[in-house]
């Protein structure tokens, strides 16, 4: 049984959204024994230059104000830190991943903590985790040629050390929608709660 999930939601649309009733399809599946909820359109700020000198101050020498700025990057890798199954839910917005997930990624890939480097390369630090890629498209295939977004959210998981992602599609839906809707189905049933 999957033990805590953490559900994060980047769909600009809160009604009707495919990833948002898909991703509600996936937790029931998996019946954690706690759930944390993070959507993204309660507004996950981009890295900024300020963000940036305080990431690269060492955290006995940052000022209160750099606390302060780093705050929610902390708050967000504990919620990754504390989950063993993450399901992520996104649409794919022109090819790639919508702008507020992007900026979730910026907030959690931090050199030190959730990855460090080292004389062979980067090493990811948030090993002995699940994500479940809840993913829909009007027509782009996902891992067709034209999605970078699912081979970009592999990559950046598998920077911070996260490889066991495994993907719910419900893809190219304006295309042929029942179509779509039988690959999700399939997907999830492949699931392990």
């Amino acid at each position: 049984m999957t033990q805590t999930v953490l559900r994060i939601d980047a769909s600009a649309r809160t009604e009707g959204s495919v990833t948002r009733q898909l991703a509600d399809t996936v937790i029931a599946r998996l019946d954690p024994a706690h759930l944390v909820t993070r959507d993204l359109t309660d507004t996950v700020p981009q890295i900024d230059g300020a963000w940036l000198a305080a990431n690269m101050t060492p955290a006995d020498a940052r000022t209160p104000e750099q606390q302060d700025k780093l705050a929610l990057s902390d708050r967000l890798i504990d919620e990754v830190r504390a989950a063993d199954t993450l399901v992520i839910a996104t649409p794919i917005y022109n090819f790639g991943v919508p702008s507020s997930l992007k900026a979730w990624v910026d907030m959690i890939a931090r050199a030190g903590i959730t990855f460090k480097y080292t004389e062979t390369g980067s090493v990811g630090l948030l090993d002995d985790k699940r994500v479940i890629l809840v993913i829909a498209s009007g027509g782009t295939e996902v891992d067709g040629p034209i999605d970078f977004a699912t081979p970009w959210l592999r990559h950046v998981l598998g920077f911070v050390g996260i490889t066991d992602v495994q993907v719910v599609r419900s893809d190219r839906l304006m295309v042929d929608a029942e179509a779509s809707k039988a690959r999700a189905d399939a997907d999830v049933r492949k699931l392990a709660a």
